[in-house]
């Protein structure tokens, strides 16, 4: 399989990038930070930081890409629940599902 030529090929077909979503906002506050990029369902929610910006960061996409593959595999309730348990369990650095995301933040295909 061949690596993707843009970040935008790692996306799947459909996957819409809004940004400045109120949600965002509060999972920034929770985890400390400025900019976020969360998934939900099929689309990729921004705070702090612009799609493009978004997009020219290949690790962050290949995150967000993992999280969408997991929403597929898990569907939305399976999901949601699987990463609520998980990080009342294990909090967000050791949540099982961030590891899958940050190994594929690595990730060449």
């Amino acid at each position: 399989m061949q690596a993707p030529s843009t970040t935008n090929d790692w996306l799947p077909t459909g996957t819409r990038i809004v940004e400045q979503v109120w949600l965002a906002w509060l999972a920034s506050r929770c985890l400390r930070t400025r900019r976020v990029a969360m998934v939900f369902r099929t689309s990729i929610w921004l705070w702090g930081v612009g799609r493009q910006e978004f997009l020219a960061n290949a690790s962050w996409v290949r995150h967000e890409a993992c999280h969408l593959r997991q929403y597929r595999r898990y569907g939305t309730l399976g999901f949601l629940v699987r990463y609520g348990w998980g990080w009342l369990r294990h909090g967000y650095g050791q949540h099982p599902m961030e590891q899958e995301a940050r190994a594929a933040e690595a990730a060449k295909v």
